[in-house]
């Protein structure tokens, strides 16, 4: 298996302009808990290991703040943080000790095209447990980007990923054995697309999804398969205009695994997904997955 120095995706940070009305959404309607507080931001736990999945944070505007990945080794986090300023990243923080209840050491830059990266190697874990029709991770974080070559060599080049396959307007990039950590998508400003919730089965996403959908949030596109990733989906928006995903099933790849390009993900006209059932993607959705920017963007 390759060589990766950043060995998972570990959570995301949210702006919110109303902190408990997303609060509220994400315990009681999506399944994730409280951890910690501060006087202006949340940490919410999803059911596995991870101290929390999900940041939220007060702000002026729904936007992403940060996206936050675990480092296989202390010794991996400053080459990292060498090979990220070499690459003309800006520097947020130095490697120093997390300021975050999880703790562990961290760095924090802005990659070129905007997003804000937190890197941490030595972070706090919680006894994690599989509970049916609940968020078991983060699975992946999808990013708009204006240059999508660009940020997917970055990612390769810099942070040590790998490509596993390329449609014709998505790059999936992977960490570890799962078929994709990061989805960049073409798109005319860079921002976020959506964040997707790793169920624990396919049961789940349905049984979840019908959840959500009882709390009157209706899908925004699915339940369907997707083809790169052969992930089971269910999209949905948050009530600041975040696109969320709950997904299962990720295709498991080695070093063997055939990156296939854009000629080879192609549908027959009309169909959406690898079932061919999933009806279109709302108009709600589609604009929503291209509304949210980076904080300080």
């Amino acid at each position: 298996m390759t060589d990766f120095p950043v060995s998972a995706l570990r959570s995301v940070e949210l702006g919110t302009p109303d902190l408990p009305a997303s609060v509220d959404f994400y315990t009681r309607v999506w399944g994730l808990d409280i951890v910690a507080e501060t006087e202006d931001k949340v940490f919410l736990a999803a059911t596995g290991d991870d101290f929390h999945v999900l940041e939220l944070k007060r702000s002026d505007r729904s936007e992403l703040r940060k996206t936050t990945f675990r480092v296989r080794s202390a010794e991996d986090l400053h080459s990292l943080f060498a090979k990220t300023v070499a690459a003309g990243c800006v520097v947020l923080r130095e490697p120093g000790p997390a300021d975050a209840p999880s703790g562990g050491e961290r760095f924090v830059i802005r990659e070129p095209q905007g997003s804000v990266l937190e890197f941490v190697h030595g972070d706090r874990r919680r006894q994690g447990a599989i509970i049916a029709n609940r968020p078991h991770r983060l699975a992946h974080v999808n990013i708009n980007s204006a240059q999508i070559e660009a940020l997917s060599s970055f990612y390769r080049d810099v942070l040590g990923f790998r490509l596993t396959d390329r449609s014709k307007l998505m790059a999936f990039l992977c960490c570890n054995a799962d078929h994709h950590a990061v989805v960049l998508a073409e798109a005319s400003a860079n921002g976020l697309n959506h964040v997707a919730f790793l169920m624990p089965d396919l049961e789940s996403v349905m049984r979840g999804s019908g959840l959500v959908v009882d709390q009157g949030y209706p899908i925004g596109w699915g339940v369907g398969r997707h083809g790169p990733g052969d992930n089971v989906f269910a999209y949905f928006i948050d009530p600041q205009g975040v696109v969320i995903e709950y997904t299962a099933e990720v295709l498991q790849v080695d070093d063997g695994y055939r990156v296939r390009g854009p000629e080879e993900w192609v549908w027959p006209p009309g169909r959406t997904d690898h079932w061919g059932i999933a009806p279109p993607k709302s108009d709600a959705c589609k604009k929503a997955q291209i509304s949210i920017g980076f904080s300080g963007a």
